[in-house]
């Protein structure tokens, strides 16, 4: 008998000690990229009504990642979440990350979720990029001075107040596109009231004829009569539409319905027209957008880029969100290859070098050539102008 409670004793510290080694493991790769990948998170809308942008900021940075992890060395692992476009669920997404060990992150897709999870970032130390979140609240801790960023929290998209002057500029550039220009802005929504403001200041110092602006909020989302008869009546040929793809849709079907036909001009929140449902995308044609990406572009990455993601997607057409997603990862990849980043270095580690890298280096990609960063997090690089044409997005000659 004593032998056998010897025996039974023996046993039971070896699986104590196994345990305990296992548990040490687990604890490690939460910490560090433990299956030897990098491990990247994010979130973003992949279901609800902003889930366009979402599913293509997913499904590009996979490409992303399949393609970086083929070529050997550096490899990743990608985690990306849904948050419906809610802040609330964007907090919890971020949770459910950094306890799976994110160790860099594609932060998220929309605005006011980014804005919710920054400080997050900021608390944690962990780097962070989003391919599509705009406004100022995501890398700036005071966004309306646009003072005390958070230092590493970074932005491959546009700022709106970017997106609002160089729209100004754009149409001082193209006055044959309209000589009276009426704006309709979400003013409710940083991103859209952001853009605006900007736009409008740019619009007087350029000496546009701004004739009508008008507004709305989530309790009068859905008719816009009002606004496009005050447009029409003030003698408007150009409507601006600093917002996203769902209300403009609705834009552009009731001016239809009035028999109102301006030229509509939009930045990149619109991108994604084409694919909602139940839209009659021929509304769409001669809609021009301000983006960095267009699809139609003859350059050898934009062509295989283009190509790849239509095989993944069913034969969907990359949007400006998947563009800017892909281009997140291999910024990230050219980071980490500067740096020397591993994997079993910790979030906080990798933090360091990735702002020292980013703020310094400059990147060539889908979005842009010869991209740089403040340290602020600020992205520059030039914008590029798209007419909707025949049912896809056309390159426009600036």
């Amino acid at each position: 008998m004593k032998n056998v409670r010897f025996i039974k004793a023996l046993i039971s510290s070896a699986v104590a000690v196994t345990l305990t080694v296992s548990l040490a493991a687990c604890g490690g790769a939460q910490q560090k990229g433990g299956s030897g990948a990098i491990k990247i998170g994010g979130s973003g809308p992949l279901t609800g009504p902003a889930a366009v942008y979402g599913n293509a900021v997913k499904a590009a940075a996979e490409l992303a990642v399949e393609e970086v992890n083929a070529k050997g060395g550096l490899q990743f692992e990608l985690d990306f979440e849904d948050d419906t476009h809610d802040a609330e669920k964007a907090v919890t997404a971020y949770g459910v990350l950094k306890d799976w060990g994110m160790q860099v992150s594609l932060a998220t897709v929309t605005s006011a979720p980014g804005a919710a999870v920054s400080p997050m970032y900021k608390d944690d130390h962990i780097f962070a990029i989003t391919p599509s979140g705009s406004s100022l609240a995501i890398i700036y801790q005071d966004p309306d001075n646009a003072a005390n960023p958070y230092g590493n929290v970074f932005q491959m998209c546009f700022t709106d107040p970017n997106q609002g002057i160089a729209s100004a500029d754009y149409l001082k550039a193209h006055s044959d596109l309209g000589s009276k220009i009426a704006v309709i802005y979400k003013n409710d929504d940083n991103y859209s009231s952001g853009i605006f403001a900007k736009f409008s200041n740019q619009a007087a110092a350029n000496g546009l004829d701004v004739v009508y602006t008008g507004t709305f909020d989530d309790s009068n989302a859905s008719d816009f009569t009002v606004q496009l008869k005050q447009a029409q009546d003030a003698g408007a040929d150009l409507i601006f539409l600093p917002i996203y793809y769902d209300p403009a849709s609705l834009i552009l079907t009731q001016a239809n319905q009035m028999g109102y036909a301006p030229t509509f001009f939009g930045v990149d929140g619109m991108d994604g027209i084409l694919t909602l449902e139940g839209f009659d995308t021929s509304l769409a044609e001669g809609v021009y957008l301000l983006t960095p990406f267009s699809a139609d572009a003859t350059d050898d990455l934009t062509k295989n880029f283009t190509a790849n993601y239509k095989a993944k997607m069913n034969g969907e057409v990359p949007n400006q969100f998947a563009a800017d997603a892909y281009d997140c990862v291999y910024a990230i990849a050219q980071a980490c290859e500067a740096a020397g980043v591993t994997a079993d270095m910790s979030a906080s580690d990798i933090c360091d070098k990735m702002t020292s890298q980013f703020s310094s280096m400059t990147f060539n990609g889908l979005t842009g050539q010869n991209v740089t960063w403040s340290a602020n997090g600020e992205v520059s690089k030039s914008p590029k102008a798209v007419v909707i044409q025949n049912g896809v997005y056309v390159g426009v000659e600036n």
